[in-house]
């Protein structure tokens, strides 16, 4: 039987790697500084390094800020030809670590596109960023997750997408969550509330459930300054035009983004998807 030991097994994606695992028939063992490791599929180990020591892979769920640190400290205290598997959402200074290990180790840099409440790996996507040899990282990620989809890129290219996916969506719906949460009278708003509304407060609110470490994690990517200036200075622009009555400027500048968009998306069925969406929602 294969064992896998998971670093950080008591945070919300480490508890979900030890179900997985365990559910794939892997002996689980699981170790964590901060948190509470509990469950009966999973071995507790006391310390970082004798719960590694056994083990056939390694997981690390750790705060992205601590990885390249475990990874110095746990690389040459592995068995030799074992699997260092590592899931933080910015790549950059990781993947230095991942290559400075020891040649013995084996590799495996993704990042799982996917939180703690997905009931099944099937059809979820998983990007992978090369270390050493891509092809047979890609292979062994593949096997161990059968099903994900993946996707291969580079480190500098995950973080500049990533500043995007997720640090644009992070960045805009905590400020969101913000606002409302200082709302008052949020009955009276619920009452009046949309479809947009109800939307986009459902996905404010649910993105409130990671830790704030995380969140802190994904907007302090370097590359979100980029896309955060833009979205800054556009909605300077925007409300500027507005308050100056330049009412030709706001509309072109709406028609502009909906002719790029209808590029690549068919914007009617996206409402579509919304209004089943709600449906979903308010069953």
């Amino acid at each position: 039987m294969k064992k896998i030991t998971i670093i950080g097994a008591g945070g919300q994606m480490g508890q979900w790697f030890v179900k997985y695992f365990a559910s794939e028939g892997f002996e689980v063992t699981g170790y964590d500084s901060e948190n509470k490791v509990s469950g009966k599929d999973v071995k507790i180990s006391e310390s970082l390094v004798g719960g590694i020591l056994k083990a056939d892979y390694v997981v690390l769920c750790t705060p992205t800020r601590r990885t390249p640190e475990i990874i110095r400290l746990i690389a040459k205290e592995m068995k030799r030809d074992t699997y260092l598997i590592e899931i933080s959402s910015e790549k950059s200074k990781v993947v230095s670590s991942l290559s400075k290990m020891p040649a013995k180790i084996n590799p495996i840099c993704i990042h799982p596109m996917f939180g703690p409440g997905t009931k099944t790996i099937k059809g979820q996507n998983i990007i992978s960023v090369p270390i050493k040899d891509a092809k047979k990282e890609l292979t062994v990620a593949k096997a161990l997750f059968s099903g994900a989809n993946f996707v291969t890129i580079d480190a500098a290219e995950h973080d500049k997408k990533i500043a995007v996916i997720l640090g644009l969506t992070h960045l805009m719906n905590l400020v969101f969550a913000n606002i409302i949460s200082k709302d008052e009278k949020m009955n009276l708003t619920e009452k009046m509330s949309g479809t947009t509304f109800r939307v986009q407060k459902t996905l404010a609110e649910s993105i409130m459930t990671e830790s704030p470490e995380l969140i802190e994690t994904i907007i302090a990517n370097p590359e979100i300054r980029r896309v955060a200036e833009e979205l800054w200075k556009d909605i300077g622009r925007l409300l500027t035009a507005v308050q100056e009555s330049k009412t030709e400027e706001v509309i072109d500048y709406i028609k502009e983004c909906q002719e790029r968009l209808a590029k690549h998306t068919d914007v009617t069925e996206s409402y579509k998807r919304m209004t089943k969406m709600v449906k979903a929602v308010e069953k």
